[in-house]
């Protein structure tokens, strides 16, 4: 059976260096090849262009051929003194590049149609190389010149094999020069693509450290093409990091919320004053208001506390209900119990808040007085609504006030508690911008007075 491999297996990561780097020694390979093309080129035109001023100055010696065959009169005297014999391959050609003479070197080697093979290539760019009836190579080179009077189209012809030989040699230094230029280049692309990879690549570190729990967001010394990048990551992390921490806000509130109506069921199912049915009715009551608290704390969860302040809400109702369940819980410290709520106050906030705001005070009240507790709430002229919770405990150290409404702290050791009920109150308060202070009670214990401004 054939080992076969997965398709996924097959395929190759993606990396963005080799990507920059493919598509930059791409983009200098075209170029640089493009420019030795045209650097050879240049050099073939240049080296056609000395070839032709040699011509040009040896046009005596090229004349002393066409007078040797009588085509130039003897009246020319300059010939004298430039009478060096030199044989070419030259033809002469009317101004329609018919052949009217060829000289004795071409005689010698068949070239009769050279003017009629040059006329199909006239219009090109020179170098002009011709392929002639000898099988062999020539550049073509056209001197329109007059002599004696005389018109002369003269094309004389030069053996390729040697130019050629050099265009060779002069392409060749050329593509090793560029294949030099190219490596230098990979090198320092190579350089330059890991020097700028690494901030990603420390970017990357970074993240790791956040993943790991060592580090709580990215530095911000990163390039400015990085800046926007790293910014909105922080800002996610950021977010995702105050999610986080809602959600377990929420949980330690709902648990310590949770705690005091189960002890209140457990008070209730212990009591055997009640009915079964009044025992039952009570019960659900509690656990109608459990399923209220877990509802709120899942919302506050996922909107925070800002997403809660959009309702109003009875107070006397909701504090008697609280009182009644204290009542159960605490039946052994026999308390006192005031209130003095006018009939139709409302809270300016959300149904869970106040119920967190006067479950934990209430609870902390009962817990720690002697005997009384006492709960009042109006709204001041200025507009600003007052809730007070106070008791006839051992109150609050001035030195502690500021302490205990931080998550974990509590004020008695000795009792049961997690230090998070004053922290819930004191985040609810914060969020409708009111304030939590601590004072001494008239009633010798400690008094919590909650502030919020009311909005119309």
């Amino acid at each position: 059976m054939p080992l076969t491999l997965p398709f996924k297996a097959l395929q190759f990561k993606q990396r963005l260096l080799t990507r920059m780097l493919v598509t930059s020694l791409s983009i200098i390979t075209i170029v640089g090849f493009g420019l030795a093309w045209l650097v050879n080129t240049l050099h073939a035109q240049n080296s056609y262009n000395e070839e032709t001023a040699k011509l040009i100055a040896e046009i005596p010696q090229v004349a002393a051929e066409l007078r040797e065959h009588d085509l130039i009169p003897d009246t020319s005297s300059w010939l004298e003194e430039n009478n060096k014999q030199k044989r070419y391959v030259i033809a002469s050609c009317d101004d329609n590049f018919a052949q009217v003479w060829t000289s004795s070197l071409a005689t010698d080697r068949g070239l009769f149609d050279t003017c009629e093979r040059f006329k199909q290539i006239q219009f090109d760019s020179p170098p002009y190389y011709l392929t002639l009836a000898d099988n062999q190579g020539y550049f073509a080179y056209l001197l329109s010149v007059d002599i004696a009077g005389i018109h002369y189209n003269l094309l004389v012809m030069k053996d390729a094999a040697q130019l050629e030989q050099d265009n060779d040699k002069f392409s060749t230094r050329t593509y090793i020069r560029l294949a030099m230029i190219l490596v230098l280049a990979l090198v320092l692309l190579m350089s330059a693509a890991y020097w700028g990879m690494r901030p990603l690549v420390r970017m990357q570190r970074e993240l790791q450290l956040i993943n790991q729990g060592k580090s709580k967001s990215l530095s911000e010394d990163y390039p400015v093409e990085l800046e926007g990048v790293t910014q909105a990551l922080n800002q996610m992390l950021q977010q995702s990091a105050a999610q986080q921490q809602r959600y377990q806000n929420a949980m330690n509130d709902l648990a310590h919320s949770l705690k005091t109506r189960l002890a209140a069921v457990h008070a209730i199912t212990d009591d055997r004053e009640l009915t079964q049915q009044s025992a039952n009715e009570k019960i659900m009551e509690q656990i109608s208001q459990m399923d209220q608290l877990v509802k709120y704390q899942l919302k506050r969860a996922m909107l925070g506390r800002q997403g809660l302040k959009q309702e109003h809400t009875a107070i006397g109702p909701l504090v008697e209900q609280l009182a009644q369940m204290l009542f159960k819980v605490y039946r052994d410290k026999q308390v006192q119990f005031t209130a003095n709520i006018p009939t139709n106050l409302q809270f300016p906030g959300n149904k869970g808040d106040l119920m967190e705001l006067c479950g934990n005070l209430m609870e902390n009240a009962f817990r720690l007085c002697i005997s009384r507790v006492h709960v009042s709430a109006k709204i001041h002229a200025q507009g600003n609504f007052e809730l007070i919770v106070e008791d006839d405990g051992p109150g609050v150290e001035e030195s502690l006030r500021q302490k205990i409404i931080q998550r974990g702290v509590r004020a008695d050791s000795q009792s049961p508690g997690q230090g998070i009920g004053l922290a819930v109150c004191d985040e609810i308060v914060y969020s409708y911008g009111g304030q939590l202070t601590i004072e001494t009670s008239p009633l010798q214990g400690a008094r919590f007075r909650i502030q919020i401004p009311v909005l119309h």
